[in-house]
């Protein structure tokens, strides 16, 4: 490319076509036809090869030089000097080629190609704006009511071509700013700036016509105000766009005090109205720049086109519709009488910061938000950028309806530009930061692409073009002035679309926010302290209302942080409250967390920025006495409830690294163990509150639960042998075992239950048989002890972990430590066969892995014998019997007994269980200690139809759910579907239920608990 011998036709045909594609050309054969012209003979073809490769579309750029060189030979020069005098050129007309067509006819215009792109200036300021554009027809900028000297077609031309300068200047700094995202709200500020100059240079072309017709002194008399409403009245403009506005007449006395006729003053400033639009509008030699829109003024295209400002009141305080006050959110006075526009902008304010308090506001809102999207024609619904779902539209009524719903009480919130109102609102604690900035980055996004899109031709469009070049032009006109950036096509569709999905994620989640219409419809006063928000209370589900007002008070009373905080949430956090089953319980609850947390800044930016963390918090507080419990002793979890990945439960692995790392920390057992516990309790709690949210299921829980215990009990059994050994000066001489047996055996305790274990030893090399077993029970006793003794200071809301060992052999009556030899002697000779059953759940929990290897090859001989015989069988029947008629609880109802009862846990298991004793030995798949997996083999195995197996999994998480939903909601064990209403109602929203589906619940636990005692009794008994 840096050959310079040749005409300029030689030098083209030279250059490859790669090089070429390089650039960025999308037409190679045309490129090297315009690259041919006689035009370019003089030109530094290497020079200008370099410029073009910054143009959006190198192809219009090349045209539109050579078109401009033929005219103007002096362009040729600047392509040949310094790189830096021509870049804007470059950009400028590779971005649009409607600004090239405008410099081709208006030439003396070029001058804005010299601006260097260090050299770039900010933006003018709007009044010298409209001096500049009053001034192209000839009027005065310093006069009180600016009357032009030109008119008609004259009048239009030179407007127009004033106009196209400024929107020239305004393109170069877009175009050639670094980060045109950032840059996009100054440019929609400058185009509206500039869209109001034309008007008020318009409106003086339109008092000159009007002399023509009417007496100079009727029309000075004459004001008229022309209200932006929409883009222009924002200040967010597009490159092409309809202006809409509304216009504003009122009259002043003459010097004799004479007042002009209303009707005649309303006819006159028609008449301006009309001539201001066609000046901007008409055809004529120099295109019209974009159309004036009335049509947002009260009664529509049906309405009389200007209105005194006492009319506009009437019209809004008796008749105006919701969307109404919706579009007055953006009005701006932008040309004409400033001092009537101001009068009108306060005028209409109350109008829209009470809009909200109309019934059904919010909900009209929402469905007009639908009803746009709706009437996309289905062709367009996926290039829409304005109007599609994840468009501009999702963003600004996302945005004004939280505006107007808030706005009532917080003036800080009545702004007009959408980055401004989110930046505001942010502040407000109406909506989260990183929402805020997220929305706020993609909204910038969107409009960057509409621009650009629009700047091209200066049309106006909405659409993402099909045509794969025009797609390439835009993606590099969006990518800014970064250096050899080439982005394609595809990557530009694949980012649009990713940013439209978060963009409606967003938007469904905050503007479909259900408690926005209650917001929208309570006092703006959100303290809550009159007669009728104690009504108020009492209807959402509030028994003691002066108890609720004192903890609102206690709330949101002062002016702190938290204090403004919280009365912008209260009402959706009473709401959210009053979901649970117990709203009172939980705004007390709530009133503890915050008195523990509310200075706290993470926690503050927990309840403003995240909604579902809010909504989390309140429907546990009213729902959960355990977790409130735990919560109240440790208030720094919820943050937790924000982020769903840190309520993954934790491995086994990890849960020993940090227990042995607090262990090695603490000198004093004491302290220790009581890191440990409270290491335990934090962990209950994490898995309770990913339980309470939904982020694990019944499967997950039990895992964690049952993972927590066996890493502090074998902390505990690592501290207890390290005292053994520092009071004795030597180590234990038992290498000890313990075993998990029941329900953590197979990894499936709920919350509060107990361990189930037992313990095994075996004699260190040379220990005498008698010490060690010695050893081994002081040791296993102190590990008991350990785990039990109260600690100090006392771990706050812990439920001790009680160790059960009633399982072993013999029970109570039993050795508590035996050694491996003597638990072989014992199943050899003495074992029953529910002992042998009782095995099927062994599981290491704690201690020496080679004692486990040792009593797992013992006890896999009897949980998994060679042969099962038919005594056995009965054995195992008859002492299922036993339990149910023995272990029920007196009193309790078979049909609700979760654990014991028709169909519940017990049936399941025991049938698992059976299954293993007679088929694990040839099927290894059984051989596991939980009772899902070995369901799941037994249906690969064909023991268990599949349609079965589905029945007892079905009855057997729904029993376990509702075991955990018991804990969960009262702190306190229970095996019984719960009576009381609200208890079922809590338990039911644990599992999964909607809200009201207590009834739900018991219906269908009843019916699938007895199709499982069905299965079961023809699978155990054979019936």
């Amino acid at each position: 490319m840096s050959d310079t011998a040749g005409t300029a036709r030689e030098r083209a045909e030279r250059i490859s076509a790669k090089d070429l594609i390089a650039i960025g050309f999308a037409d190679v054969t045309n490129a090297r036809r315009w690259l041919g012209f006689g035009e370019l003979d003089a030109v530094d073809l290497a020079a200008l090869l370099t410029g073009l490769s910054h143009a959006a579309s190198p192809d219009v750029a090349l045209q539109l030089i050579v078109r401009l060189i033929e005219q103007h030979p002096q362009i040729a020069e600047r392509i040949n000097g310094d790189p830096a005098d021509a870049e804007t050129m470059y950009r400028l007309l590779g971005a649009s080629e409607a600004l090239g067509e405008f410099l081709l006819r208006a030439p003396e215009n070029l001058d804005l190609l010299d601006i260097r792109p260090q050299d770039r200036p900010g933006a003018e300021q709007p009044e010298a704006l409209r001096r500049a554009l009053l001034e192209s027809v000839g009027a005065d900028p310093e006069a009180d009511t600016p009357v032009a000297r030109l008119t008609g077609a004259e009048a239009q031309k030179a407007l127009r071509t004033a106009y196209r300068r400024g929107l020239t200047r305004v393109a170069v700094r877009d175009v050639g700013a670094l980060d045109p995202v950032e840059h996009m709200p100054a440019v929609g500020r400058q185009l509206a700036d500039l869209a109001g100059a034309a008007l008020e240079a318009a409106l003086a072309v339109a008092r000159a016509q009007a002399h023509e017709r009417w007496d100079e002194a009727l029309v000075e008399q004459v004001r008229l105000a022309v209200i932006g409403m929409g883009k222009c009245g924002a200040r967010e403009l597009n490159y092409i766009s309809d202006v809409d506005v509304v216009y504003v007449v009122e009259t002043r006395p003459a010097e004799s005090g004479e007042v002009p006729d209303v009707s005649t003053a309303t006819e006159i400033a028609t008449e301006l109205a009309h001539v201001l639009a066609h000046t901007v509008m008409a055809t004529g030699p120099e295109p019209a720049l974009w159309e004036v829109d009335a049509n947002l003024r009260p009664e529509g295209k049906d309405g009389p086109l200007v209105r005194t400002l006492d009319s506009h009141v009437r019209y809004y305080k008796r008749w105006a519709k919701s969307w109404e006050f919706q579009a007055l959110l953006k009005a701006r006075c932008v040309a004409g009488d400033r001092e009537l526009g101001e009068r009108y902008e306060d005028a209409i304010a109350p109008f829209i910061w009470s809009s909200a308090e109309r019934e059904g506001f919010v909900e009209s809102v929402q469905a007009m938000r639908r009803r746009v999207t709706e009437n996309i024609p289905e062709a367009d619904r996926d290039r829409q950028i304005k109007l599609g779902p994840g468009g501009l539209r999702d963003v600004e009524f996302t945005v004004q309806l939280l505006q107007l719903v808030h706005g009532r009480g917080d003036e800080t919130v009545r702004t007009r530009a959408t980055t401004d109102s989110l930046t505001a609102l942010s502040s407000g604690g109406y909506i989260g930061r990183k929402d805020a900035e997220e929305f706020g980055r993609n909204y910038r996004w969107l409009r960057l692409l509409e621009h650009r899109i629009q700047l091209f031709r200066l049309r106006r469009t909405h659409l993402m073009p099909r045509d794969e070049r025009e797609l390439a032009v835009i993606a590099r006109s969006v990518d800014g002035a970064r250096e050899g950036s080439h982005p394609t096509a595809a990557r530009l569709v694949e980012q649009w679309s990713a940013l439209k999905r978060s963009v409606r994620s967003m938007h469904e989640r905050i503007f479909y926010r259900p408690m926005l219409a209650a917001l929208a419809n309570a006092p703006a006063d959100t303290t809550l302290t009159t007669d009728s928000a104690r009504d108020r209370l009492a209807a959402l589900g509030y028994q003691d209302t002066r108890a609720a007002m004192r903890h609102i008070e206690a709330l949101s009373r002062g002016v702190s942080r938290r204090a403004e905080i919280l009365r912008t949430l209260l009402p959706v956090l009473l709401d959210w409250l009053a979901e649970g089953v117990d709203p009172d319980a939980g705004l007390l609850n709530l009133r503890r967390v915050c008195e523990s947390l509310g200075t706290t800044p993470w926690f503050l930016r927990l309840l403003r920025d995240s909604n579902a963390a809010a909504e989390r918090l309140c429907h546990i507080l009213s729902s959960s006495r355990y977790v409130s419990d735990l919560l109240e002793v440790s208030p720094e979890a919820t943050a937790w409830l924000g982020d769903d990945s840190t309520l993954a439960t934790r491995s086994l692995e990890d849960l020993g690294t940090e227990m042995r790392s607090q262990l090695s920390r603490h000198r004093e057992p004491a302290d220790a163990i009581r890191a440990v516990r409270q290491i335990r309790r934090r962990e209950q709690l994490r898995i309770a509150l990913a339980d309470t949210s939904g982020v694990a299921d019944v499967e997950a829980t039990v895992r964690g639960l049952s993972d927590v215990d066996q890493a502090t009990v074998m902390a505990a059994l690592h501290l207890a042998q390290k005292e053994w050994e520092t009071e004795n000066g030597e180590p234990a001489p038992a290498h000890v075992l313990v075993i998990a047996m029941g329900r953590q055996g197979g990894r499936e305790i709920g919350f509060g239950s107990d361990a189930d274990v037992m313990y095994a030893y075996e004699p260190a090399e040379g220990a005498e048989p008698g010490a060690a077993q010695a050893a081994a029970e002081s040791v296993l006793a102190r590990m008991v002890k350990l785990l039990k003794q109260p600690c100090t200071p006392p771990i706050v809301a812990e439920r001790v972990l009680e160790i059960d060992n009633d399982l072993r052999p013999e029970g109570r009556s039993g050795a508590k430590v035996r050694s491996v030899a003597s638990y072989a002697e014992y199943y050899e000779r003495w074992a029953e066969t529910w002992e042998a059953q009782a095995l099927t759940r062994a599981r290491y929990m704690a201690g020496s892995e080679e004692v486990a290897h040792a009593f797992f090859r013992v006890a896999d001989r009897h949980r998994y014998p060679a042969e099962f015989t038919d005594r056995q069988l009965v054995d195992i029947r008859r002492m299922k019997a036993r339990v149910e008629n023995e272990r029920m609880p007196r009193g309790a109802d078979p049909l609700r007994q979760v654990k014991l009862g028709r169909g519940g846990l017990s049936d399941v298991e025991w049938l698992v269980q059976l299954l293993q004793l007679q088929h694990a030995h040839e099927v290894p798949e059984l051989r596991t200690t939980s009772t899902l997996p070995a369901l799941h083999a037994a249906v690969a195995a064909e023991l268990v139809g599949p349609e079965d197996a589905s029945v007892l999994e079905h009855a057997w998480k729904l029993a376990t759910d509702i075991r955990n939903g018991n804990v969960l909601r009262s702190g306190r064990a229970s095996d019984s579907v719960p009576s009381r209403r609200a208890d079922l109602e809590a338990v039911a929203r644990w599992i999964g239920y909607e809200p009201g589906s207590a009834t739900q619940l018991e219906e269908d636990y009843l019916r699938i608990t007895r199709q499982s005692r069905s299965v079961f009794e023809r699978l155990f008994y054979g019936r």
